[in-house]
């Protein structure tokens, strides 16, 4: 069968398939998306933006469903910002925004001490991570992941988002998994006083 060249165009194949959406802006993603992604995962429910605090205000009942997560065995788990790091305090000071960065992590830590779920893992990223972490949030549900690169001065919601899913190895949603999970190796138990990174 011979395809139109237009039906081709449209088409993806390779790499470009496992792009599912992507959006300008993170508030552009439909809220009903992120509840969709957190609902389904039944693996891994990976959260690797720099303060995850959105979480908590956008999707419905999330504390509820991290617990239902936690409990049928989904390994859920938290990336975050240090509070007290540097490269915290030079962000805050580029977003100049009354809800700081480290107000929103700890709004976020706060959530979660009290879910005290037993089973649910939190770190902060390492003092020599905190940049490559501040400037890509990548957020993984089973094989779909949410990835917003962080542009100069805008804080997440203003940055743009692609929506992928996993259709192979060595693809762009491998890639982005990749770096969360190199960042989460070298991560720190939350609690854990950071030591301020060599110069």
């Amino acid at each position: 069968m011979v395809w139109p060249q237009a039906v081709k165009d449209r088409i993806k194949t390779g790499n470009d398939r496992e792009l599912v959406h992507s959006y300008p802006y993170r508030s552009a993603c439909p809220s009903t998306a992120w509840a969709e992604l957190v609902d389904g995962a039944e693996e891994e429910l990976f959260l690797a933006g720099y303060t995850n605090y959105f979480f908590f205000t956008q999707v419905p009942a999330f504390p509820e469903t991290l617990r239902r997560k936690v409990a049928s065995g989904c390994r859920v788990r938290f990336l975050l910002g240090d509070p007290g790091g540097e490269v915290t305090r030079q962000r805050e000071a580029v977003e100049d925004v009354a809800l700081s960065v480290s107000t929103r992590i700890r709004i976020t830590l706060e959530h979660l001490e009290r879910l005290g779920l037993e089973g649910l893992e939190a770190r902060f990223s390492a003092p020599l991570d905190a940049i490559n972490h501040v400037s890509l949030s990548v957020f993984r549900f089973d094989h779909d992941a949410l990835v917003t690169p962080h542009l100069a001065r805008l804080v997440g919601h203003d940055s743009p988002l692609m929506h992928l899913r996993r259709h192979g190895d060595g693809g762009m949603f491998d890639r982005f998994a990749e770096h969360a999970e190199e960042l989460w190796g070298r991560g720190l138990p939350i609690g854990r006083e950071q030591a301020p990174s060599a110069e």
